[in-house]
């Protein structure tokens, strides 16, 4: 498998690595978008663990995430869950969109985010200590504005924290080029287009566009279609359902293509 590309913003990769040698669960938060599942998939494949992830959301239960017995050709068995999986593998354990986790889910991963890092899995009274090799990783978006839920201090507080945010503009240039091959004109005007909508406030944007849109509308572009309309496509309609709105939008589309 090649390395996932991935790069640095400031010194989080050297952050991760020491958090994983020290047996320390880490917490990304940024907005959407940013690269917080990319480091992960980057830092798995660099400290060569196997990369188990789940999107945590509010029909996610406990049971889904440690395992349960089901019935195969007429006879009860068990299967591990995601987490129950991950520890027995010594692998990378991702959660991610971890404020929108349910409390029963939060109440699984305390023990292993704490000196215990044990996992407890009452339906067949087994107890797993996680090997040194394991290690939890969840992430966030605190700015996400349409969700009333956010991650408990207490649970925050069991975490090394790694703030991510948009990339400088020289590195998201770098980031667009190197995820898509497109020119690096192009690359410096979506960043462009990306960085005046990100400035404008008085647009009232639930939320910015990603370095991920930027790519999306590369790719686009890349393979032939015209850059307003793969902007429009690929970041302004994402961005909004006002149809007031989303024609100021592509004005803005229009001044930088």
């Amino acid at each position: 498998m090649s390395t996932p590309f991935y790069i640095p913003q400031h010194d989080e990769c050297a952050i991760f690595e020491m958090a994983y040698r020290e047996k320390l669960p880490v917490l990304l938060k940024g907005p959407t978008g940013c690269g917080k599942s990319r480091l992960v998939e980057y830092m798995a494949h660099k400290l060569d663990r196997p990369l188990i992830s789940v999107a945590a959301n509010e029909d996610t239960s406990a049971v889904d995430l440690v395992g349960r017995y089901l019935i195969e050709g007429g006879q009860t068995v068990w299967q591990d869950g995601p987490v129950t999986r991950a520890m027995r593998l010594g692998g990378m354990l991702y959660v991610d969109e971890f404020a929108e986790a349910r409390a029963d889910v939060v109440v699984v991963l305390h023990p292993l985010s704490d000196h215990r890092r044990t996992l407890y899995v009452d339906r067949h009274d087994e107890e797993i200590t996680a090997p040194d090799t394991f290690m939890l990783v969840a992430s966030y978006n605190p700015g996400y504005q349409h969700s009333l839920k956010e991650v408990k201090p207490s649970t925050r507080q069991r975490f090394v924290t790694i703030r991510l945010d948009y990339p400088e503009e020289a590195v998201e240039i770098k980031i667009v080029c190197g995820e898509t091959k497109i020119d690096e004109s192009a690359s410096k005007r979506l960043v462009k287009l990306a960085r005046k909508i990100r400035e404008a406030d008085s647009l009232g944007l639930a939320e910015a566009p990603s370095t991920r849109l930027l790519v999306h509308a590369a790719r686009l572009i890349n393979a032939g279609l015209d850059p307003r309309t793969a902007c429009k496509v690929a970041i302004v309609e994402p961005l909004t359902d006002d149809p007031v709105l989303a024609r100021g939008l592509q004005d803005v589309v229009a001044l930088v293509f």
